[in-house]
């Protein structure tokens, strides 16, 4: 398979990754299976998270026995130093080695976020420190927010970063072109609209077009996906006209009602963080992960069904979304699901 050199961490890294988020519903003997078929495909590149349940330990359980054949990458939502301590040791535990290529900070949601995270006790210090260490060995930022990534690319404390992109997802360019002027690593989360796009391998061929990305990181949970996800690194990444026409429909199809999760909306008069309840839909419809997107969603203090109808949202909406019709659509999903 092609690599691609993932920035300054000089880590030379498959162009089609693994994303760790769906093994979480499979079994552990399948997910051993399914990520000897990611090496036997020449993927390399592995992307999990404290959050996901037992992903990090299927991984671990999956690569003890060559763990030097991975790079390997995990990150946390904590925020502040001893919080993040504690995460990283949890994190070696979980993938049984004794060192991680790449720790990021997950889902940065807000300025704040990020304020907290640089500050004097905050999380980034327990990163640099497990860097000097020699337990991990980048630090890297994810996030849904344009302006974020922006703020964190200036900063310039960061290896890599982490955004959505897809054809329908395409906000993100402007950012990963900055990245690139700054030897930082581009890694693509939601290549294919987080399973909205029938299309896989087309859809990572056009993410991986983008001259400005280092690797995309697909989830996939059974040796046939993992087969034709990797057959896209591994064949010509050129757009035939008919792909081209592909693309174009599939685009149309999903322009309708897809949130690209940029965050215009907010904030809502009463609290609901609008992206995060489409986030979660799709978690329980498209990943289907039922047990893991009903508690997430359950925990909420403010949901969808909080809604008053004002449609401030959608007049902020760079989309022109039916973000009210879309919010009772994650509201009927959840209330009509078998718990």
């Amino acid at each position: 398979m092609r690599k691609r050199i993932l920035g300054r961490t000089g880590l030379l890294v498959s162009e089609i990754g693994f994303g760790g988020i769906p093994i979480q519903r499979i079994s552990k003997e399948e997910a051993l299976n399914v990520i000897k078929k990611c090496k036997n495909e020449g993927i390399n590149f592995i992307d999990t998270a404290r959050g996901y349940t037992v992903s990090e330990e299927y991984i671990g359980a999956a690569i003890q026995n060559n763990r030097r054949d991975w790079i390997l990458a995990s990150k946390s939502p904590v925020r502040d130093y001893n919080g993040m301590k504690k995460e990283v040791e949890i994190s070696l535990i979980n993938l049984k080695t004794d060192y991680i290529d790449l720790y990021q900070f997950h889902f940065v949601k807000s300025l704040e976020d990020l304020s907290m995270i640089v500050s004097e006790n905050g999380a980034l210090k327990a990163l640099v420190e497990a860097k000097e260490e020699g337990k991990i060995g980048h630090i890297g930022i994810t996030s849904h927010s344009v302006d974020i990534l922006e703020k964190a690319l200036e900063l310039d404390l960061f290896e890599t970063i982490q955004f959505p992109y897809n054809l329908v997802e395409n906000q993100g360019e402007k950012i990963f072109k900055i990245a690139n002027e700054k030897n930082v690593g581009v890694i693509i989360m939601k290549p294919i609209a987080g399973g909205a796009i029938d299309n896989g391998e087309l859809s990572l061929k056009y993410v991986l077009n983008n001259k400005n990305v280092t690797v995309a990181i697909p989830g996939m949970e059974t040796e046939e996906l993992v087969e034709k996800n990797a057959s896209v690194g591994n064949n010509s990444l050129k757009l035939s006209e008919t792909d081209l026409k592909e693309l174009n429909k599939i685009k149309e199809k999903l322009s309708g009602e897809f949130c690209r999760r940029c965050g215009y909306c907010l904030p809502c008069e009463k609290g609901i963080d609008i992206p995060s309840q489409f986030i979660l839909e799709g978690y329980l419809t498209r990943y289907k992960l039922k047990d893991w997107a009903i508690n997430r969603y359950e925990s909420l203090e403010i949901k969808s069904s909080d809604c008053v109808k004002c449609g401030i949202c959608e007049t902020k909406c760079p989309y022109d979304l039916p973000i009210i019709k879309m919010l009772e659509n994650v509201s009927n999903s959840f209330n009509n699901v078998d718990k």
